[in-house]
């Protein structure tokens, strides 16, 4: 059935032409044998059916004129020839009506209400015209009959009709929201494969990078200090641990189908203190500033920032070269945070870098209305500067890297705090 409809769908003007055919052809077999004065007011009548719902109005229209002229024409014609088979009701009328389901389905409700209108009143005259009866009873009678009949076929196209319009509203609207859901499911899906990819980059080219630096220093000194490159390897270890648990965190979060599962808090900058003193474990000398009274940030914008300080840190490890030493600036304004990190190594020849790395922080940074700037500097070395809106709120309690949990009283002042390589 449904290849049927879809068949019927494509080709309405040979369907709607086909029921005209029908039509013309019952009402010429009634007409045989009459004057041939009611032809051309049937064809009238019937023809616009075969473009129905190309213009449903204008159809009408026609085949309402053409009715009046049927009412008009045939009926004094009948009651003066004596020719019953036009007094009355032709097969042709249904026309009429099907041309009113047609405005009642295809055109506002105004409009087919009119159509409606003019069906029930016509049906009323044509009953009077056709057959009329002396007395006030017979008129009332016929008129009741008419009413009643006729009318209540009208209004029953007229519903029919209605209903399908509401119907075609409906599900164009169900077809609607459905575009727009995949519409919306399709960029969600590309904004998350975006997220897990900067997530899995930042996870796993920091730790990396950390890995091979200590693995090329435990291959620098496994002869001459073996205890020092134990310690490098240990380090080594320990590092891809922790990226296989991140991994595995990451992981389990995308196959999990429990909406209400234990997920581990995300990092943010009360998390610098590892962060730095990994990197520091690593062999690069990390000096760490702050200025200016911290404010909570939203927990997306704190990962955000912490993102930039650790892929900031992992281009230095990577690009900058062995003896590079990196700097880690927080300075809380009045209305944002600004986080930059600077290393004294060696930029890269072609200027900005065109990784992943920069464009996954300005997307993290720009989610949140911020912007990120990043080039080597004139004198050498290169500088990441990432600017995030952070309106004025209590103050937060942050811990210092390589400091004690506690707020250090210096708070709202310049606050630096330097280590070596590690050695």
């Amino acid at each position: 059935m449904t290849t049927v409809y879809a068949w019927l769908g494509r080709h309405k003007l040979l369907v709607d032409g086909a029921l005209a055919g029908f039509l013309g052809l019952v009402t010429i077999g009634s007409l045989i044998g009459s004057s041939g004065a009611a032809i051309p007011i049937v064809l009238l009548m019937i023809l616009p059916v075969a473009i129905r719902r190309r213009v449903p109005v204008a159809a009408f229209v026609t085949a309402a004129i053409a009715a009046a002229c049927q009412v008009l024409a045939l009926g004094p014609a009948a009651r003066t020839t004596g020719a019953p088979a036009h007094a009355g009701p032709l097969p042709s009328d249904v026309a009429l009506l099907v041309l009113l389901y047609t405005v009642a389905a295809y055109r506002p409700r105004r409009v087919s209400v009119l159509a409606l209108l003019t069906c029930i009143g016509g049906s009323l005259i044509a009953v009077l015209f056709w057959q009329p009866v002396p007395g006030a009873v017979g008129i009332g009678a016929r008129l009741f009959v008419a009413g009643f009949l006729f009318g209540g076929i009208s209004l029953a196209c007229w519903v029919l009709g209605d209903s399908m319009r509401y119907r075609r509203r409906y599900y164009a609207a169900l077809e609607d929201k459905a575009a727009r859901l995949e519409a919306e499911a399709k960029v969600a899906t590309a904004a998350e494969r975006a997220r897990i990819a900067r997530e899995l980059h930042d996870v796993v080219a920091h730790h990396v990078s950390v890995m091979v630096v200590q693995a090329d220093g435990a291959g620098y000194v496994l002869r001459s200090d073996p205890d020092r490159a134990a310690t490098a390897l240990a380090a080594v270890s320990a590092t891809g641990r922790q990226a296989l648990t991140e991994l595995r965190r990451l992981l389990g979060v995308l196959r999990s189908t429990d909406q209400h599962a234990d997920l581990a808090p995300v990092p943010g900058l009360g998390e610098l203190r590892e962060l730095l003193d990994q990197a520091r474990e690593a062999g690069l000398e990390v000096s760490y500033t702050l200025t200016g009274t911290p404010r909570e940030l939203p927990e997306g914008a704190e990962l955000a920032a912490y993102r930039v300080v650790q892929e900031s840190l992992t281009n230095t490890r990577k690009h900058a070269g062995l003896a590079a030493a990196a700097a880690v600036t927080l300075a809380y304004e009045r209305d944002g945070l600004i986080v930059q990190v600077t290393d004294d190594g060696m930029a890269a020849p072609s200027g900005e870098p065109t990784g992943h790395g920069l464009a996954g922080m300005r997307e993290r940074i720009g989610m949140y209305g911020g912007t990120v700037s990043a080039g080597p500097l004139p004198g050498g070395g290169f500088r990441v500067r990432a600017w995030l809106p952070c309106p004025p709120s209590p103050p937060r309690q942050v811990s210092e890297p390589g400091e004690p949990d506690e707020q250090p009283e210096s708070a709202g002042q310049p606050v630096e705090i330097t280590s070596g390589a590690a050695s």
